[in-house]
């Protein structure tokens, strides 16, 4: 969940730091206070397009930085870390972004600067933000095959990853042989680039990891005078004139003449004893180094002319000389191939018609599985809706049955979320449902089901409430309350009823001061709830019938979230 929101510079916000906490929060305030301001601001933190209209005026850039808690293990921030290489400690998650007055937009996570691309891949995983005319993802088709898997993910997500398994083998075949039946001219064409780069390879008569013993070859004969200097220096030293050697065997000797007399000294005799066989020792190996050391000018043209060769190999077939052999051999492998086409095609299509089978009979499977899915989880809106006063609606999980014997990545299923909220009407895919205060319930009650299942931290309710008052207002309270038992839930609502449930309210409002407009946030206590709750249903002056109704509606609310 987000437990630390601070915002500089954006907007009419000046600086301010929010702290949130799990449950139910509220935000409410005038309109223009800057309510949705904050929700903007989480917005661009979890990759959404900015603008230079953000960066408050007269300023230079525009700062927002969120801290994120898991309480467990998160699988799907866990991969991505992994996958982009960022580190992550005690389930801990900050994301930052800044926006310049030139345009510019810096992204980092947990201190490492990211792409918007990345930034917005991890937002995605950890918040939902849904507003008023958002349909969101619920109500886009192409994530209602995915949501049904994920509702009975204990169950089909194995039977799904045996169906990738065999989907991926029917893939890379069917294009396999796809590039092997292309027309005669253009396979003709395709034969001779392949024969002719055969032969230049072959030519070349590459061996394994010749690039690096040659390289290593080179700077040997290359270096031959600094490396004969430097031996015949530390010889010389060791055994030459300077016969460094004979003086440390001279100590040796003196030191060994007193030995029997002091413990020390002959310590001390059989460590230059030691020292002495040592450096012998060095000294015969630098003379036999000094001995193999030949210098031949004509090997390292060889040498030169070698490596020349296999850089110009390398800039057409591989960066090595064993990535340029397995290109050789599999150039082999796809002349013979070509020209032995008919019986390789041949073969092909027995084996993706084999492996096509038996990808169709796990994907019946996991299409038998998705049905009993569907048919539960219609049940359980069904449940949803008539607690938020929809008791006449039907949804239904529509199947394409003309997708039978299709498979695609998914299997042989397309499904589509379909609703009819009226007696006698027909059922309808939900981008279609009109009613705004419709639209609210459904999205609340889908939510509900889906909240505890797609491991998201928080959810973001911008003004969904719109439209709605009286029971369904107070349902849509209780609804969004039993949704924050599993997930963090923020909510922006003009509603007595939603304000009544929260677990903490946040007060926005807006100050001048030095000819600027800011906006302040203030955490309510438990009376200054009661009162700004009872402003909210007088929309005017605060009256004594207000407050004694808003004391009325928050012990209401008790009672709901005690029967909880």
């Amino acid at each position: 969940m987000i437990t630390e929101l601070s915002i500089r510079n954006f907007a009419i916000i000046d600086d301010i730091s929010i702290t949130f906490h799990d449950g139910l929060t509220v935000l409410t305030g005038e309109t223009g206070a800057g309510k949705s301001i904050i929700i903007d601001a989480v917005e661009l933190l979890t990759g959404s397009r900015s603008s230079v209209d953000f960066v408050r005026h007269g300023e230079k850039k525009a700062e927002i930085t969120g801290l994120f808690t898991m309480e467990k293990e998160h699988y799907k921030i866990k991969k991505l870390c992994e996958t982009y290489g960022i580190d992550i400690e005690d389930q801990m998650l900050i994301l930052e972004r800044t926006i310049t007055n030139q345009g510019k937009s810096v992204c980092r996570i947990n201190g490492k600067m990211v792409t918007l691309t990345i930034l917005r891949e991890f937002g995605q995983s950890i918040v939902n933000i849904h507003s008023q005319h958002d349909t969101i993802q619920l109500m886009d088709r192409k994530t209602h095959l995915p949501l049904l898997d994920l509702y009975n993910e204990k169950e089909i997500a194995p039977i799904k990853e045996q169906y990738n398994e065999w989907y991926k083998k029917l893939t890379v075949l069917t294009e396999k042989y796809k590039q092997l039946s292309e027309n005669e001219q253009e396979m003709a064409h395709r034969l001779d680039l392949l024969q002719f780069q055969l032969a230049e390879l072959e030519e070349a008569n590459l061996s394994e990891n010749e690039d690096i013993h040659l390289t290593e070859e080179r700077n040997k004969l290359a270096n031959y005078e600094k490396v004969y200097r430097t031996v015949q220096e530390a010889y010389y030293v060791l055994y030459g004139d300077q016969k460094a050697l004979e003086l440390m065997d001279m100590a040796k000797s003196a030191l060994q003449e007193g030995e029997k007399y002091d413990p020390f000294i002959q310590e001390k005799a059989e460590e230059v004893s030691n020292l002495f066989f040592n450096l012998e020792e060095v000294s015969f190996s630098l003379r036999q180094f000094i001995d193999t050391l030949h210098f031949d000018e004509d090997r390292l043209n060889e040498v030169e002319a070698r490596l020349n060769e296999i850089n110009r190999l390398k800039k057409k077939y591989g960066s090595t000389v064993m990535e340029m052999i397995d290109f050789q051999n599999r150039i082999k492998t796809e002349i013979e191939e070509i020209q032995h086409k008919d019986s390789h095609l041949e073969k092909m299509e027995q084996d993706i018609q084999y492996i096509k089978d038996e990808a169709l009979k796990v994907a019946n499977k996991l299409h038998k599985i998705r049905k009993g899915t569907a048919q539960q989880l219609e049940k359980d809106i069904k449940v949803e809706l008539n607690d938020l006063y929809l008791q006449h609606a039907t949804f239904a999980v529509q199947f394409e049955e003309h997708h039978k014997q299709l498979l695609h990545a998914n299997g042989i299923d397309q499904v589509t979320f379909m609703l009819a909220t009226n007696l006698g009407e027909p059922l309808k895919e939900l981008y279609k449902i009109a009613s705004g205060g419709e639209l609210s319930r459904i999205m609340l009650a889908l939510k509900k089901i889906f909240a505890k299942h797609d491991q998201i931290l928080t959810v973001i309710f911008d003004e969904i409430d719109t439209g709605v008052s009286g029971r369904v207002a107070q349902a849509i309270a209780e609804k969004m309350y039993q949704i924050s038992q599993t997930t963090q839930v923020l909510c922006i609502t003009h509603l007595p009823q939603v304000a009544a449930m929260s677990d903490h309210h946040l007060l926005i409002s807006k100050q001048a001061l030095n000819n600027r407009t800011s906006t302040l946030i203030t955490d309510l206590s438990k009376d200054e709830k009661v009162k700004e709750i009872g402003r909210m249903m007088t929309g005017t002056k605060l009256t004594e019938t207000a407050i004694e109704h808003s004391e009325q509606l928050l012990a209401l609310t008790h009672t709901f979230k005690k029967s909880m």
